[in-house]
């Protein structure tokens, strides 16, 4: 289901960072300009994202079993399977999700590829991340926010830069959040390939889109109160809860799952 009101228009003209995600994941659903900007990354990027996708499947894996069956997925990005509700639904069936993106693209692709399970919901909301307590309002009409919900928020919010005040954006959606929730992050860096630091930048800054890479320090703030899973704030191949460790190499981000106490 897509809750929501009559569909914008998609632009082509302008890159968007979720189609240049799609890019760098050997996807089909983006433009030239989105190409473009791909292109111009380091080859080190599209590594990096599928290693950074790995990661979402491993930790969503992870809350479902655990128990968790809500989801509010925040910068979903053009749907590659398995997205997210079918990894959580596939431990739990009754999972509802709720996905939102500022992107139409992504928005109609979500209405013809986002099915949820007979016995689950999957819905989605074209909105923005930086209007957090309008994702809130209509997520609640699908969620029940007396109950654990796991917050989404992968390759994101490095796209907000500080003048945005991603953290008051992060702290917004927190709190409104019941006790025994989850905050699921991911975010770029550049700390274990510091040489490719500006050139990563200036491809998305040729593109007009702002990107904001943070160090550990910078990240750390993130996750403030809250209780990081083993194994903490780390790089995306160095998370992993079960055998078999995924292949440790470089990676572009850091990650963490934490409990909302």
């Amino acid at each position: 289901m897509t809750a929501g009101m009559p569909q914008p228009r998609i632009d082509t003209s302008k890159p968007h960072p979720a189609r240049v995600y799609d890019w760098l994941l050997g996807g089909k659903d983006n433009y030239p300009v989105d190409q473009k900007v791909g292109e111009t990354l380091p080859e080190e990027a599209r590594g990096n994202a599928a290693r950074n996708r790995a990661f979402m499947h491993r930790a969503a894996a992870w809350l479902a079993q655990s128990g968790v069956d809500q989801f509010l997925d925040i910068g979903t990005g053009i749907p590659t399977e398995p997205n997210l509700h079918q990894i959580v639904q596939k431990v739990r069936p009754e999972a509802r999700v709720v996905y939102a993106d500022n992107d139409p693209i992504v928005l109609r692709h979500a209405e013809a590829l986002l099915t949820s399970s007979p016995e689950g919901v999957t819905a989605f909301l074209h909105a923005d991340v930086r209007q957090p307590a309008t994702i809130l309002t209509r997520a609640a009409e699908v969620l029940d926010f007396d109950r654990p919900i796991a917050l989404s928020l992968i390759a994101l919010l490095h796209f907000l830069p500080d003048d945005e005040d991603p953290y008051a954006v992060v702290r917004t959606l927190v709190a409104a959040l019941p006790s025994g929730s989850h905050l699921l992050l991911s975010h770029g860096t550049a700390d274990q390939h510091p040489e490719l630091k500006q050139e990563t930048e200036a491809a998305y800054r040729k593109g007009a889109i702002p990107l904001r890479m943070r160090t550990r320090s910078e990240v750390e703030p993130f996750f403030a109160g809250l209780e990081l899973a083993p194994p903490g704030l780390v790089f995306a191949t160095d998370w992993y809860q079960q055998e078999p460790a995924p292949a440790r190499e470089r990676s572009g981000f850091y990650v963490g799952v934490a409990r909302i106490p």
